[in-house]
C-alpha cells in the first residue's frame, strides 16, 4: 500500500534539514536490505517450524505476526516511530513464514516462485521509473490512491464478511477467468505502488528531508513488496487449482 508517512506533506519547507546529515536514497537502500534481513530470518524460522512439524507452534507465530503487524503499521503511520519499524518488519516475516509454508504444502514450489514473481516486478517497476517510461506524475499517484483504497475496501469487507456471517466478496478468491483476471490487476495495481514508493524516496533526498526519513521510505517499500508478494502467490494459487 502507499506509504501514509511519506505524504505531500512531508515535502514543505519545514521538514527539510537545515543540520546534520539528510535523508538519501543509498541510505534508503541501505535499511531497506537490514528490514527485509530482519524478515526473511523470521520468515525462515516459521517456515521451518511448520515443515518439521511444529504447526501449532508455526501457526501461533504466524497469527501473531499478522495482528501485531497490522498494529505496529498504524502506529508507525501515525507516530512516525521509526524504532517500531524493525519489530515490525519480523512480525511480517512470521506471518509470511506461516502463510507461505500453507500455500507450499498445497502447491509445492509455489514460493519461490512468488519470490522470484516479487524481484522480477520490483526490478521491472525500477526499470520503467528510472527510464521514464512510468511517471509518478500527480494524476498518477491519484488514480493508485484510490484504487489501492478500492482495493483495501473490498478486502476488508471481505474478512468482515468471512469472520462474522460466513460469507465471502465473489470472485476474490475464485479459481474462475475472471477470479484470476481480478488477480492480475490487483497484482498489477501492487507493483505500480512501488513508482510511487521511488517517487517519494527521490524527492526526499532532493527536498533534504530528515534521515530518519530513510526509514519510513524503507517502510513504504517493504509494506508494498510484502503485498506484492501476497498477491503474486494468492493469483499462483489459482492458476494452480485450474
Amino acid at each position: 500500500m502507499p506509504n501514509p508517512i511519506l505524504n505531500e506533506n512531508n515535502f514543505s519547507s519545514q521538514e527539510r534539514v537545515y543540520e546534520g546529515s539528510p535523508m538519501t536514497i543509498n541510505g534508503t537502500i541501505q535499511v531497506s536490505l537490514f528490514l527485509g534481513l530482519l524478515l526473511v530470518c523470521a520468515a525462515s524460522f516459521v517456515f521451518s517450524r511448520y515443515s518439521s512439524g511444529y504447526t501449532d507452534l508455526a501457526m501461533m507465530l504466524m497469527g501473531g505476526g499478522i495482528i501485531l503487524g497490522f498494529i505496529l503499521a498504524l502506529i508507525i503511520s501515525f507516530t512516525k516511530n521509526k524504532y517500531l519499524i524493525p519489530i515490525y518488519a519480523a512480525c511480517e516475516g512470521c506471518a509470511l513464514g506461516g502463510i507461505s509454508a500453507i500455500f507450499e504444502t498445497q502447491f509445492p514450489g509455489i514460493v519461490i516462485q512468488a519470490v522470484a514473481g516479487t524481484f522480477a516486478a520490483l526490478f521491472s517497476m525500477l526499470i520503467f521509473y528510472r527510464t521514464g517510461i512510468i511517471r509518478a506524475t500527480e494524476k498518477f499517484r491519484s488514480v493508485i490512491f484510490i484504487t489501492t483504497a478500492s482495493i483495501a475496501a473490498i478486502y476488508l469487507v471481505d474478512i468482515i464478511g468471512r469472520f462474522f456471517f460466513h460469507l465471502h466478496v465473489p470472485l476474490v478468491n475464485s479459481a474462475s477467468p475472471a477470479g484470476i483476471l481480478i488477480s492480475v490487476v490487483i497484482t498489477a495495481v501492487a507493483a505500480l505502488n512501488l513508482i510511487i514508493d521511488f517517487d517519494f524516496i527521490e524527492r526526499g533526498e532532493q527536498m533534504m528531508l530528515p534521515k530518519d526519513y530513510e526509514w519510513y521510505g524503507a517502510f513504504g517499500l517493504m509494506v508494498t513488496l510484502v503485498w506484492l508478494y501476497l498477491e503474486i502467490l494468492k493469483l499462483l494459487s489459482k492458476l494452480n487449482r485450474k
